[in-house]
């Protein structure tokens, strides 16, 4: 105890200048000082405000047409919001408008494409409004080098992850990325995150696509996460799967120890 002061030192206090997590926060009396209660109220209502913010598809797609990029902007079978929000199930699907312009888009572009971007609102179109277009960026350029082809980048509103096995289907896209905002926390409303899946189809469970989570500025950056996703699609068409059988050893191999250069892969999984 500091003999200059009644209260005891906390040494938890240096420890929030490391995390977002709200420790240490003290007390007043019983409950929490008004500043950390202020602060916690603050950050819920930016969460809430993420949930329910419009997809700006518009603008969004004049930014790809400056980048050289085509899109083609479609709905899923959630008429609104609300519906979005009550019924999962109608977010995984697109819309019988939307699902026909994509049958047109296919029979005047025969043969399928490689791959398939599907930008969607999920539960954080901030999240979208801010990292869609510098992730693409930082992706199309080390991507360049290895030739894919690409359909127009494809804008769902009121879309949930699944909807992109609709897409990738109508397409005959070999793969599917649906770059989707995730589920606001209470230090992270605007988190993207990325769904990675080969031959996409109608039905495939989660167990069928592989997760980049916590795009952002304060977590995963740009550069790292494209450098996983192509790691992921060409293991994919090495291997012709991905999920659960696909590990992301993206980091592992770009890690060699001093020791062995010739050692990789996870060491929690080495038997030897």
């Amino acid at each position: 105890m500091d003999p200059r002061t009644p209260t005891p030192a906390n040494p938890w206090l240096a420890l929030r200048n490391l995390t977002p997590a709200r420790i240490a926060l003290g007390r007043s009396g019983i409950s929490l000082p008004t500043g950390a209660q202020l602060d916690f109220q603050f950050a819920h209502a930016q969460a809430r405000d993420a949930v329910h913010l419009a997809f700006d598809h518009a603008t969004l797609a004049e930014q790809l047409k400056a980048h050289g990029r085509d899109s083609l902007v479609l709905h899923s079978a959630a008429s609104d919001r609300h519906q979005y929000l009550q019924r999962p199930d109608l977010g995984r699907r697109l819309h019988e408008d939307s699902a026909q312009l994509l049958r047109e888009h296919a029979q005047a572009n025969p043969g399928g494409v490689d791959l398939a971007i599907v930008v969607a609102d999920g539960l954080s179109a901030l999240a979208v409004h801010r990292h869609t277009l510098p992730l693409l960026t930082r992706f199309e350029e080390q991507a360049a080098a290895d030739g894919w082809r690409s359909a127009p980048v494809l804008l769902v509103q009121q879309g949930r992850v699944a909807v992109a096995d609709e897409i990738g289907e109508l397409l005959g896209a070999r793969m599917t990325v649906m770059l989707i905002g995730e589920r606001p926390g209470l230090s992270s409303p605007d988190s993207l995150g990325l769904y990675f899946t080969y031959a996409p189809k109608v039905g495939l469970t989660d167990a069928y696509r592989n997760c980049i989570s916590n795009v952002r500025l304060e977590g995963l950056s740009y550069g790292m996460a494209a450098h996983r996703l192509l790691y992921l699609m060409r293991e994919a068409c090495r291997r012709q799967l991905s999920g659960v059988n696909l590990k992301d050893e993206a980091e592992l191999h770009s890690l060699d120890s001093e020791q062995s250069n010739t050692r990789k892969g996870n060491f929690l999984l080495d038997q030897g």
